[in-house]
């Protein structure tokens, strides 16, 4: 275990998370194997921590647990400002905003904030990282999700394609375990 995935876990650990119910698991295993799915595909440390943290803040669907956004820069000095900037994107985006930016080639990518009305503006390569983190949040729930095999589908297939080669085989993978 590396150490920032340690420090990081701790500190969650620490918010009483393992408590917490998500996708029949407990919230700190889900983000933890949402990190893990993103280390196992060759993503760099500071997207794999933006997976651990991917709902920190809560998000459109899941409200189970969230820390105040007034510890944004706590969250920034544990995962770096990359992480927590994703983390932070992936909790206050609108998903259908996000979804109309999929098929965008080139930046800015304008999301608008749930809960603000603002627009959120992206560049090519932090939309793309948001993406990766978005995705595979999904992938590694959607086996168990409430929302079922075809919540979002086309939006999520599009992401995977948007990504390349290694990613749609992510994607493929895990839908293949749909006629199961």
């Amino acid at each position: 275990m590396s150490e920032s995935l340690k420090r990081a876990t701790e500190f969650l650990a620490a918010l009483g998370i393992a408590k917490v119910p998500h996708t029949e698991k407990n919230y700190l295993t889900h983000l933890v194997s949402v990190y893990n799915q993103m280390q196992a595909h060759g993503l760099d440390e500071e997207l794999c921590l933006a997976g651990l943290f991917h709902s920190i803040y809560g998000t459109e669907r899941f409200q189970g647990f969230k820390i105040a956004v007034d510890q944004r820069p706590q969250v920034e000095a544990l995962i770096g400002p990359r992480a927590e900037h994703l983390a932070f994107w992936n909790c206050f985006m609108d998903r259908a905003s996000f979804d109309r930016s999929l098929g965008q080639a080139g930046g800015p990518f304008r999301i608008r904030n749930r809960e603000t009305g603002d627009e959120m503006i992206l560049t090519r390569a932090e939309y793309d990282d948001l993406c990766r983190v978005h995705l595979f949040d999904w992938l590694e729930q959607v086996p168990r999700s409430k929302y079922g095999w075809g919540y979002r589908r086309e939006a999520y297939r599009n992401m995977a394609e948007r990504l390349g080669t290694a990613t749609i085989a992510a994607y493929d993978a895990v839908f293949a375990q749909e006629a199961a």
